[in-house]
């Protein structure tokens, strides 16, 4: 049957053959050599030693402690000599057990047995940990990663510019001991920024030239990453580290992501602050034109009443030489105040219309030469203009 375990033992030649104790389930190396007994024990391939105090000419303290200094590996002393002095002196030089030779066929196999049974546990628990500080450093790198890019993300949106945008967009990539070029492409131009210092004539024409060549564009340590409306040159990226490598790119492209949102809400903002600007000009525009047919129609208006009241007063005067009997001049006077009337009825009608485009054009006024307007005064706007709608 081939060996279970294989097992180190130390001593010299005596009468207390150790090996000979041992049954099936073991397979034993006897050396007499401390260079041996010390190579077979750092080889891995043994799973404890056992050391045979007997051997007066052996100094058991000092290989023990030598044994655990350059592994891991379990120690058994056995003696002849069972005393309390021993048992601490054993103790004392990390041995993992103790064993006197009265109780050797007894106890045996069950004290290796337990013995390696709790080294190959220990062992495994080593591991377990190992792989668990390991998760777990891997979990606070990537929570500390997850707050770089959260707390970006939160800060972009109070960048009014994108002179405080490319700043935070630096603050966070330094997190990660980055050193970069960046070019920010709005529909109102390109800004070219480093951390330090102006931006560089070869970096900004690198960027620009690669904007479009994909997402990342590796050569040696640098690496242009793109996203859309910005650019990134990373110039000292960790190729040694393969795993810190690919989650810079990870965590790199979602800033990026989110400083192109960033861009495309100040261009929005920009635009809308542009139509605002178009659309106040036009109402005072506007404002300026109607004001002008206003007092045009307005002096119409009165024009017309003035050569009617002038018509009535010349009819009023020549009647009595038109030869007409009473009937017809009062037909005639009652059809030219039948127009008088008619006429100062329009002209009434045409100063309530100006009242109320007067009051219009105030409220348009109001409005935009406002910072801000709520969205209460707006709608009380569009209401004004659909009511005019209507009655037209």
């Amino acid at each position: 049957m081939a060996a279970k375990y294989s097992i180190v033992i130390y001593g010299c030649d005596n009468d207390l053959d150790l090996a000979a104790e041992l049954d099936e389930h073991f397979e034993a190396l006897v050396t007499s050599d401390l260079a041996e007994c010390l190579q077979a024990a750092a080889s891995g391939n043994h799973k404890l030693v056992l050391i045979d105090l007997t051997c007066e000419s052996l100094a058991a303290p000092e290989v023990t402690r030598e044994l655990k200094g350059n592994s891991d590996i379990p120690v058994i002393l056995v003696t002849d000599k069972e005393t309390n002095e021993q048992r601490l002196d054993a103790y004392d030089c990390g041995a993992d057990d103790y064993l006197a030779i009265d109780i050797l066929k007894l106890e045996l196999h069950g004290r290796l047995e337990r013995i390696i049974i709790n080294k190959i546990a220990t062992d495994q628990l080593k591991s377990q940990l190992q792989q668990a500080n390991e998760m777990a450093f891997i979990a606070m790198s990537d929570t500390s990663d997850l707050g770089i890019n959260i707390q970006f993300l939160l800060d972009v949106n109070n960048c009014n510019n994108l002179d405080e945008l490319g700043m935070r967009l630096f603050q966070a990539v330094q997190s990660y001991g980055l050193q970069c070029s960046l070019q920010m492409r709005s529909e109102y131009g390109v800004k070219n920024m480093e951390a330090n210092g102006m931006a560089k004539e070869l970096e900004s024409k690198l960027l620009s030239e690669l904007a479009g060549e994909g997402r990342y564009i590796d050569y040696g340590k640098r690496s242009v990453m793109n996203y859309e409306r910005v650019s990134l040159l990373v110039k000292n990226m960790p190729l040694d580290d393969e795993k810190k490598y690919g989650a810079i790119k990870d965590n790199v492209f979602s800033l990026l992501q989110g400083a192109d949102a960033r861009i495309e809400a100040l261009d929005n903002l920009s635009s809308l602050a542009l139509e605002k600007d178009l659309v106040r000009s036009m109402a005072v525009k506007m404002k300026e034109l109607i004001t002008t047919v206003d007092e045009s129609y307005q002096d119409v208006m009165r024009d017309i009443a003035n050569v009617v009241e002038d018509m009535a007063d010349g009819v009023d005067q020549s009647i009595q030489f038109l030869g007409m009997d009473e009937h017809q001049e009062k037909a005639l006077q009652s059809t030219m105040e039948s127009g008088i009337v008619s006429t100062n009825k329009i002209f009434n009608e045409g100063l309530k219309l100006d009242a109320g485009l007067q009051g219009f054009l105030k409220q348009v006024d109001v409005i935009f030469n406002a910072e801000h307007v709520s969205a209460a005064e707006l709608q009380k706007l569009i209401d004004t203009i659909d009511r005019n709608q209507q009655s037209h």
